[in-house]
């Protein structure tokens, strides 16, 4: 048996959940945010009241770790490690854009089974934060803060249909309309979606140092043209 409490807070949405082996049987989120400062600490409590309530023992902690915004990430990361570290169990930090795309793989059967995903967090003007996968979480490009333009993930899309989906990916859908772009509307990063990439992370023992985990705040990565892009990829 195993018991999972999972904390996302990195964009505007906040949402807390508790698995058991691969169930929900916990969930909770608020889309009206950012109110992170407010309802995350509530969740977290309703969380472990409803495991203890059930007689369910806790086993890890898990964590979005991004990147996203500085706010939001520094309440979900403080409330994940201080569970973590009272309860004495194991910290996971997940990957924000790799969440993104935990839905589009179990429930969405319409994508292409070639398909690469872009997921994308929201910045300011045209700027988003992406990474490249393929259909097994493999990154094909590490995450950067991209300044888009319609050439941006050209080298991407010349090779097949490539899905953009995350918060970011709206305001791009007039600016990239190469023939193989696809634009997936409403995902946002949940909690619930959380237990395979922590689970994956439990089972190869990749564990957080609860006493020094940060998570990838959006100021820490630099704009980055096409034209960089082209050349560093």
């Amino acid at each position: 048996m195993s018991c999972i409490l999972h904390i996302e807070t990195s964009t505007k949405v906040c949402s807390v959940a508790v698995t058991e082996d691969a169930h929900v049987i916990f969930e909770q989120v608020d889309l009206d945010g950012p109110n992170h400062a407010t309802r995350c600490g509530v969740f977290v409590e309703e969380a472990l009241s409803f495991a203890e309530s059930h007689a369910i023992p806790l086993d890890a902690v898990a964590v979005s770790e991004g990147p996203g915004s500085y706010t939001g990430l520094r309440i979900g990361a403080s409330m994940a490690k201080g569970v973590a570290y009272g309860r004495g169990v194991p910290l996971v930090a997940v990957s924000t854009l790799e969440l993104l795309c935990v839905p589009l793989l179990l429930y969405r059967d319409d994508i292409p089974s070639e398909a690469l995903f872009v997921p994308m967090i929201d910045a300011r003007r045209m700027e988003v934060y992406a990474a490249v996968y393929d259909r097994a979480l493999r990154p094909l490009r590490p995450v950067q803060a991209d300044i888009v333009e319609a050439d941006t993930y050209r080298e991407w899309l010349d090779r097949g249909p490539v899905c953009f989906f995350g918060d970011g990916a709206e305001k791009c859908k007039g600016v990239i309309t190469h023939p193989n772009a696809l634009f997936i509307p409403d995902i946002v990063p949940l909690a619930k979606h959380m237990y395979p990439l922590a689970a994956r992370a439990l089972q190869k023992g990749e564990l957080a140092d609860v006493a020094y985990f940060e998570p990838f705040y959006l100021k820490d990565f630099i704009a980055t043209k096409p034209k960089d892009l082209l050349h560093n990829s």
